[in-house]
């Protein structure tokens, strides 16, 4: 792909991956349009890249969705790849029953279904271009249950699947299908939980972009660090033991949760 001269939506854009996304691809003179629920933070991201422009807009909402490809398409014709990097990830147990039916499915909601939902609405536009994209961000948790966060596991492995499937489904046309696999990076999705992270185990978020990007270059349908294909080898040859080694971290969960006092 050739990003220097590409227009781009970056969904999720205002921290994270999204927020490095729109960093580096500065860098490299890419047009970037950016999403994002807090308004708040969509204008600090502008104060800090002026060329970026932004609108307010969730990707669990069918409604935003619709209203963000109308502003978007009317105002930048050129949109030819769009990032479906928005997420949320969240430790459950789910025997807690304090949990409604809405707020149980929140990650499904914007993991996997805003994902969908953003590809239906954009492929239009982007299947007018001679050269477009769609990435979707899955997760090395898409090749294993991880237990601790059980719905984001199934919304990721989720993307995984749909991604593959839309691939196959537009061979042959103007849009690449690629699927961007992050390990355990350092973000804020893990800003709200009682289980503190293993900062050894995680991926330098500036790294992991960087790889994307020149994988995104190269044409690469996978944009993974090496890590994830040993994650896809041993889930493919001893699974069992990947499974009880991400669940212990439930057990951990699971315990600082008892010692919590309410107020």
């Amino acid at each position: 792909m050739d990003l220097q001269n590409s227009t781009v939506l970056i969904t999720g854009g205002t921290s994270g991956i999204g927020l490095e996304l729109v960093k580096q691809l500065t860098e490299l003179g890419t047009q970037i349009i950016i999403t994002g629920r807090d308004q708040d933070k969509l204008a600090e991201t502008q104060r800090q890249f002026p060329n970026v422009q932004t609108f307010q807009s969730d990707v669990s909402n069918p409604q935003n969705i619709r209203q963000l490809y109308e502003t978007v398409t009317r105002q930048f014709p050129d949109l030819n790849i769009i990032i479906n990097n928005a997420g949320e990830m969240r430790l459950l147990d789910l025997q807690d029953t304090e949990k409604s039916l809405e707020d149980i499915s929140r990650e499904i909601d914007i993991n996997l279904s805003g994902t969908i939902q953003m590809v239906h609405q954009f492929l239009p536009q982007l299947i007018k271009k001679d050269s477009a994209a769609v990435v979707n961000v899955s997760s090395g948790i898409a090749f294993m249950p991880y237990s601790v966060a059980p719905v984001y596991s199934a919304s990721k492995a989720g993307v995984r699947a749909y991604t593959q499937s839309l691939r196959l489904q537009l061979k042959g046309s103007s849009v690449k299908v690629f699927e961007m696999i992050p390990p355990g990076v350092n973000t804020n999705l893990q800003k709200d939980w009682v289980l503190p992270t293993n900062e050894s185990m995680m991926m330098d978020v500036g790294k992991m972009v960087s790889v994307a990007i020149k994988g995104l270059q190269k044409d690469q349908t996978e944009l993974k660090p090496f890590l994830i294909s040993v994650i896809k080898l041993v889930s493919r040859l001893i699974p069992g033991t990947l499974i009880n080694f991400g669940h212990r971290e439930f057990e951990k969960f699971k315990q600082l949760n008892s010692n919590i006092i309410p107020n």
